[in-house]
């Protein structure tokens, strides 16, 4: 299997590589195995100053790597430089507070001392998507390797040149030959990796068909998995909303990533006594967008990664139309070359219709009309997705029942659903299980070992 890298803009091919051979990958699977007995044994100090040497390599040249994403993936070079920036963040973020997450736990017992410590459990496999090719790796990577585990990344097949840039940038911080490395393999190689005894967890970022694939090969191996799945974000509407903010912070979630974000706002729920004012004030906005050249800095919307994703995109608002929604702007891929597809709104969406439940990996909008907070609140809830969710309105009961009400792993408040080091990131239903970020995902892929010591013999 060749595994290309080619511009979304142009089409042109920009580099190929052979996949790795199963000899090749039983070579670095060993490398890891023995990289894990080295690493985990290295202090917290030791390990941050590592990552912040990562940090360092990816704000020293933001722009070289930022330039790499949007030429293999097509996001806009403006949320590629932020993508680089916030990837530097995150290595900071665990260099200077994962000792203390993974620190020691006192627990009280009326008879002996009794505590918790957190250890590393060995290689971790990351199967990772292109839509944030750096993001979604150090998020993975950054905690794990602070944990003391070693890493081994399978990237997207169409993100080659991102995956190896980071190997080496991982490399050129200091990190051994084992504790980071890429595997160029495709997805029928990933399976017998996943089975390797050596390997001990897996974390996949990617559709619910793959999360299925990966948990249920990982189970039979009894290992564990982090799964964070697809979503239809729904972004709530009331009449007590800031009605400018919120509009255009209903575009920018709409469009953010060219539309190609699990936590981007899918499903649009506005209440009916400000739905035609919302809905005429949305599309005039989402039609005044900039669409163009990615590496442009004044471009607001660039391609979608493929053109098999471009092809379904359109495929799904077809169906949708042709189920009874209505058309509002947009629908039909852009002329000339490259994967555009203009950002799209529909709405009288009748029950049944796929748009009012599924995921639109693109830039297009559901809107859909609620009478009630009950109403939306069901409405939120319909899908099989729940990851994010965004609510607009300034009344506070209003605030409280959503939070309570709506089945999602996030849920936020007049503010677009983003990934934040700090916080924990993951789903409910179909959007999968376990959590990034914060010290929750710090310790997803950790031995959680009980101690405790008998002190009426005077052990201490």
């Amino acid at each position: 299997m060749v595994i290309e890298s080619r511009n979304p803009v142009t089409g042109e091919l920009l580099a190929s590589f052979e996949e790795l051979l199963p000899e090749e990958v039983e070579k670095r699977l060993a490398i890891s195995r023995a990289a894990f007995e080295a690493h985990h044994t290295t202090s917290f100090a030791h390990r941050a100053e590592k990552l912040r040497k990562v940090a360092a390599i990816l704000e020293a040249e933001c722009r070289t790597f930022a330039g790499l994403m949007t030429a293999e993936m097509g996001k806009t070079i403006t949320a590629s430089l932020a993508e680089v920036a916030k990837s530097a963040r995150g290595c900071r973020f665990y260099a200077d507070g994962g000792a203390a997450m993974l620190a020691d736990e006192m627990v009280d017992s009326p008879t002996g001392r009794a505590f918790v410590r957190y250890q590393p459990i060995g290689p971790v496999l990351a199967v990772m998507p292109w839509n944030f090719p750096f993001w979604q790796v150090i998020r993975f990577a950054a905690p794990a390797l602070m944990a003391g585990n070693v890493c081994l990344l399978k990237h997207a097949s169409n993100v080659p040149q991102c995956a190896l840039a980071l190997e080496e940038i991982f490399r050129r911080a200091g990190f051994d030959q084992g504790e980071f490395q890429t595997l160029l393999i495709g997805s029928e190689a990933t399976g017998p990796v996943i089975d390797d005894p050596r390997v001990r967890a897996v974390t996949l970022t990617g559709s619910t068909a793959a999360g299925r694939s990966v948990a249920a090969r990982a189970g039979g191996a009894i290992k564990k998995t982090v799964l964070e799945l697809g979503g239809s974000d729904p972004f709530i509407v009331t009449a007590n909303c800031d009605f400018e903010k919120t509009v255009a912070a209903a575009v920018a979630s709409r469009t953010v990533n060219n539309g190609q974000s699990c936590i981007a706002a899918k499903r649009f729920l506005v209440e009916d006594a400000i739905y035609e004012r919302f809905t005429t004030s949305f599309v005039a906005a989402l039609e005044k967008l900039r669409v163009g050249d990615p590496m442009d800095e004044r471009t607001q919307l660039g391609p979608l990664a493929t053109a098999a994703i471009r092809d379904e995109v359109e495929d799904q608002v077809r169906r949708a139309v042709d189920g009874g929604a209505r058309l509002l702007t947009g629908g039909t891929r852009l002329p000339g070359p490259g994967n555009y597809f203009p950002p799209t709104a529909i709405d009288r969406i009748p029950p049944g219709n796929p748009a009012r439940v599924e995921e639109i990996f693109g830039p297009v909008a559901s809107i859909i009309r609620f009478h009630t907070l009950e109403e939306a609140i069901t409405l939120a809830n319909e899908t099989a997705f729940g990851l994010g969710s965004s609510v607009w309105t300034l009344d506070e009961e209003e605030q409280r029942r959503f939070i309570d009400g709506i089945e999602a792993g996030m849920v936020f408040v007049n503010a677009i659903v983003a990934s934040d080091p700090p916080l924990p990131f993951g789903g409910v239903k179909e959007s999968g299980y376990g959590r990034e970020l914060g010290s929750w995902g710090i310790r997803e892929f950790v031995n959680v070992k009980a101690v405790w010591v008998d002190q009426a013999g005077g052990s201490r």
